[in-house]
C-alpha cells in the first residue's frame, strides 16, 4: 500500500499473459516495512543496548573493585583494633577511641559502593532474563525465515533490486506518470550548481561529477563513488580550458557537454584525456541570460540525455523565446533535428527529457509541478499535472538519468534525487 511507503515502479504484461515485469519495492530500498524484518531489527537494537549496558556495568564493577581492594588494609587494621578493644576495654582511651572513629569514617564511602553492588546484581538478573527472551525470539524468527541471517537477507534484497532494475531497463520507454518524494543525498556548495553521474556507462561505474556555481566556473570534481561524494572524499579535480555558463551540463559516455561562458558555443570535454574533443556554435541559440529558465543563472542552453541519446534545449529569436528541442550528434555536436515546442522558456522552471519527451516544470520555486510535455515522436504536446515536491524551494538544475531512471536536482545547495514512475503501453504485437 502506498500508505505504508511502498512505491510501484512499473508493470507490464504481454498479450499472451506472460509477466514481463511487475515490480513493487519499498522506497527505502530494503524490506523496512516487513513485519519479521522489523521485529528482527528491534531485537538487534535490544542486543546492542544490552551490550552497552554490560560494558558500563563492567567498567563500574572494575572501578568499585579497585576501591574495595584499597580499603582492604583499612578493614584489617580496624578489625585488629576492634579485637583489642573487645579483649580489654580499659585500653580504649580517648585517643584510641578517636583513632577508631577515624578509621570508621574512612570506611564510610564503602557503603554506597556496596549499595551499587546490590543494584548491579539486580541489573545482571534483569539482563540475563532479557538475553533469555531475546534468544527465544531470535530462534523463532530464524525458524520462520529459514536459515538466513539478517545480513544474508539484506544481500538477497539487493540482488532482487538489481534484477528489478534490469527488468525495468528491458521494459524500454514509457510515459511519465509520477515522481517520488525527494531523497536528499548531500547538502553542499552554493545555492546554484549541478551534479551528475554518467548516463551511458556500465552500472559498475558509479563516479559522480560535481560543478558548483552557474557561471565562470572551471573546476569539476570527480568522485569515485556515490558514497565518496556523500562523505566528500576520494575525488580528483578537472580544470576546464573554458569556463561554463548555466547548470545544464551532462556527462555522456565519458565526456562532459557544456555551454561555454558568454557564447552559444557548446563544448565536449573528455575526462580521461583531459582535453576538448570538439566545440561548435549552436546556431541562433540565445546566451548570456537572453533566454534562461525562470530562475536566470545563464541557463540559456541545457544539455540532456535520455534513452535515445543527446539533446540540447534552448531558444532563439526566430522562435520568439519558445523552447527548442534539438537532437545532437554526440561526436560532432551537429544538430540532427529540431522541434519548436511553443512553450516560453522564461516561464519554465526547469525541464528534462525522458524517452523522447520533454517535460517542463512551471516554476523553480516551492509549489512547482510538471506542467507541460512535448512528444518529439509525434510533434505534439499536452498540459500535465504531475506533483513535484520542491523541498528546498529553489531548483537550479534538473536532469534525468536513463541508466538509473532517476531525476538529479540541485535544490538550494542540496543534491537531491527523485525516482520516476513510467507507464508502459503494450502493443498487440507484444512489443513495448
Amino acid at each position: 500500500s502506498p500508505d505504508e511507503g511502498w512505491q510501484v515502479y512499473t508493470s507490464a504484461q504481454a498479450p499472451d499473459g506472460k509477466c514481463l515485469c511487475t515490480a513493487v519495492i519499498p522506497v527505502q530500498g530494503t524490506c523496512s516495512r516487513d513485519l519479521r524484518s522489523h521485529q528482527l531489527r528491534q531485537l538487534m537494537e535490544k542486543v546492542q543496548n544490552i551490550s552497552q549496558s554490560m560494558e558500563v556495568l563492567d567498567l563500574r564493577t572494575y572501578r568499585d573493585l579497585q576501591y574495595v581492594r584499597n580499603t582492604e588494609s583499612l578493614m584489617k587494621g580496624l578489625d585488629s583494633r576492634l579485637k583489642v578493644a573487645a579483649e580489654s576495654q580499659k585500653s580504649l582511651n580517648a585517643k584510641s577511641f578517636q583513632e577508631l572513629k577515624d578509621k570508621m569514617t574512612e570506611l564510610l564511602p564503602l557503603m554506597p559502593v556496596l549499595d551499587q553492588y546490590k543494584s548491579d546484581t539486580r541489573l545482571i538478573v534483569h539482563l540475563k532474563e532479557e538475553v533469555r527472551n531475546l534468544s527465544g525470539s531470535l530462534l523463532a524468527i530464524q525458524e520462520e525465515m529459514g536459515a538466513y541471517d539478517y545480513e544474508e537477507l539484506q544481500q538477497r534484497v539487493l540482488m532482487l533490486e538489481a534484477r528489478l532494475h534490469a527488468c525495468m531497463q528491458k521494459l524500454g520507454c514509457g510515459k511519465l506518470t509520477g515522481v517520488s518524494n525527494p531523497i536528499t543525498i548531500r547538502a553542499s556548495g552554493s545555492r546554484f550548481g549541478s551534479w551528475m553521474t554518467d548516463t551511458m556507462t556500465p552500472s559498475t561505474d558509479s563516479r559522480v561529477w560535481y560543478m558548483d556555481g552557474y557561471y565562470k566556473g572551471r573546476r569539476v570534481l570527480e568522485f569515485r563513488t556515490l558514497n565518496d561524494f556523500v562523505t566528500g572524499q576520494n575525488f580528483v579535480q578537472h580544470l576546464l580550458p573554458h569556463p561554463w555558463a548555466g547548470t545544464g551540463h551532462v556527462v555522456f559516455n565519458g565526456s562532459l557537454y557544456y555551454n561555454k561562458y558568454q557564447s552559444n558555443i557548446v563544448v565536449k570535454y573528455h575526462f580521461r584525456s583531459r582535453s576538448v574533443l570538439v566545440q561548435r556554435s549552436l546556431a541562433g541559440a540565445g546566451y548570456n541570460n537572453t533566454f534562461p529558465y525562470s530562475w536566470g543563472g545563464f541557463s540559456d542552453i541545457d544539455f540532456m540525455v535520455d534513452e535515445s541519446g543527446l539533446w540540447a534545449v534552448y531558444t532563439t529569436n526566430q522562435n520568439a523565446g519558445n523552447i527548442v528541442v534539438s537532437r545532437v550528434d554526440p561526436q560532432t555536436l551537429e544538430v540532427l533535428r529540431s522541434w519548436d515546442t511553443g512553450y516560453p522558456k522564461r516561464s519554465a522552471g526547469e525541464s528534462f527529457m525522458i524517452c523522447g519527451t520533454l517535460y517542463v516544470t512551471n516554476s523553480h520555486l516551492a509549489g512547482a509541478k510538471i506542467y507541460f510535455a512535448y512528444y518529439t515522436n509525434t510533434s505534439s504536446y499536452e498540459y500535465t499535472d504531475i506533483p513535484f515536491h520542491n523541498q528546498y524551494s529553489h531548483i537550479s538544475m534538473l536532469d534525468y538519468n536513463p541508466r538509473e531512471r532517476v531525476l538529479y536536482t540541485w535544490n538550494n545547495g542540496h543534491q537531491v534525487i527523485y525516482n520516476v514512475t513510467l507507464f508502459h503501453v503494450i502493443k498487440t504485437s507484444g512489443e513495448l
